[in-house]
């Protein structure tokens, strides 16, 4: 490592691209193996080398003249995002419920209405999402009630549920699905997620340059291989909710008031994708003082959510939530004791302690970010409070992460790149280890003891009166 910061700028701009090289030739490699279901193992360790050559090219770029920064990030990005155009879906189906939900929508009826499996629906079926006969094998297929002996199944999760995606992520589905060409499959949403994804990029590197920062810190998302895979690969729709999140945080930061309106509809679009970005609305009050300068982001924000929903309320028969509360059931975070959520906290609470004690520290973060909070940067704030609800409640599901990864390229604290991993480790290797809590213990107890570790460093050097070395501006925050 200290030979990486010891470089000279020439050597620096050399050792990045070999860096970005290796990096972008193993991601191809790791997305045309596969192997969640045959060799998961194996296939978390072809992770681990990728984010190994991802940490070896971003101390390389530390050392990469200013001049060449901006075109090396850039290029990095197209690169890195395409590999996950190399193959179907790898680890999640998830984008077959996004296909199907467009499809449906395309035929004028409402997502929410019916659950895939129902036979009132059995015209729209397309045979790649809906296999028959000898196709139904493989353990991503599910099987779908039938008449006859011919097996039916799909490719879809869940079949027998209602579709769980909030209207701005239904209204992405649709217009894919308009755009799409025929027999097109999966190609599609995972092109439209490379694309938002390159956006985020590019979000990340106007916010940066418009401040004044170092424009290095867009890498952190830009070549960070949990992009290319739950991004584009897997083609999940968080990345329009970060794409969203982003924009709205940067429009935050202004002292202009019609701005900060502004930022609350993208935040509020980003709620309307996938309801995880409602985390960020903390770090959006950053500092905020005046109940005008908190109305200006808070309403505008709620009345573009309950826009979106109302015209899928007027048009849908069932609930427009679906699936939610089934979900949250499912993955235990109504009942600690069912799963392998808030893991760190059952350590040392009851079982029945951890979802109140996690309200309260999440609650006191929060406040803590409005009180202090920098509000020419809301992004500290919201990955202060977003770093901290995902390091407690454990999730066992990677693409979660995607917004933490944004607002790290933001803000510059790398330390909190441990959380993805962290989730990545759980999501990859919990099947073969039976979902035992150990590993959630492990993976993100190690991700939180790198942040409180870094933490302290950064403290002892602001007392000493220097500037720790592995960050490029100050926070106002301990982490």
């Amino acid at each position: 490592m200290k030979a990486l910061t010891a470089l000279t700028p020439r050597s620096a701009l050399v050792t990045t691209a070999l860096a970005l090289a290796a990096l972008t030739t193993l991601l191809a490699r790791t997305i045309v193996y596969g192997g969640y279901f045959s060799d998961p193992g194996g296939l978390f360790w072809w992770y681990a080398v990728c984010w190994a050559l991802f940490t070896v090219a971003l101390l390389a770029l530390r050392r990469v003249p200013a001049r060449s920064v901006l075109w090396l990030i850039a290029a990095g990005a197209v690169a890195v995002t395409l590999t996950g155009l190399m193959g179907p879906p790898r680890t999640s189906t998830d984008s077959y419920r996004y296909a199907w939900d467009g499809r449906v929508q395309s035929a004028g009826v409402s997502p929410y209405d019916h659950t895939p499996q129902d036979p009132a629906l059995a015209r729209l079926r397309d045979p790649w999402l809906f296999p028959t006969g000898a196709a139904c094998t493989g353990p991503d297929l599910a099987p779908i009630p039938h008449t006859g002996s011919t097996p039916h199944c799909t490719r879809l999760n869940r079949p027998a549920v209602h579709t769980i995606y909030p209207p701005v992520a239904e209204a992405y589905f649709l217009t894919v699905d308009r755009l799409s060409p025929a027999d097109s499959r999966h190609k599609p949403l995972q092109i439209g997620a490379a694309l938002i994804s390159l956006g985020v990029t590019g979000a990340l590197l106007l916010i940066l340059r418009r401040r004044g920062d170092d424009l290095r810190k867009a890498a952190y998302w830009a070549w960070c291989p949990a992009v290319p895979i739950e991004a584009v690969n897997n083609a999940h729709a968080d990345v329009l909710g970060v794409l969203l999140a982003i924009a709205g945080l940067g429009h935050v930061a202004s002292r202009a008031l019609t701005r900060r309106a502004a930022g609350g509809v993208l935040i509020g679009a980003a709620i309307a994708t996938k309801l995880m970005p409602a985390v960020v609305l903390p770090g959006s009050l950053s500092g905020v003082r005046r109940l005008r300068d908190a109305a200006a982001v808070l309403l505008p924000a709620a009345a573009f959510v309950a826009l979106t929903y109302l015209p899928y309320v007027l048009l849908s028969h069932g609930s427009v939530f679906g699936y939610l509360g089934g979900y949250v059931e499912e993955e235990g975070y109504d009942d600690a004791s069912t799963g392998s959520r808030y893991s760190l906290l059952r350590l040392v609470l009851p079982d029945t302690w951890a979802f109140p004690v996690l309200l309260v520290i999440v609650a006191a973060v929060s406040l803590y970010v409005m009180r202090h909070g920098d509000p020419r940067r809301p992004w500290s704030g919201a990955l202060l409070v977003t770093g901290w609800s995902f390091a407690l409640l454990t999730p066992g599901y990677s693409w979660y992460s995607l917004l933490l990864i944004a607002l790290v390229a933001l803000d510059g604290r790398w330390e909190w790149l441990g959380i993805p991993l962290a989730g990545a480790a759980v999501y990859v290797l919990a099947p073969t280890l039976h979902f035992q809590p150990s590993l959630s213990n492990i993976a993100y107890g190690a991700a939180a003891a790198l942040v409180l570790v870094m933490t302290w460093f950064r403290r002892r050097a602001r007392a000493r009166g220097a500037e720790a070395p592995a960050t490029a501006s100050r926070h106002p925050y301990p982490a």
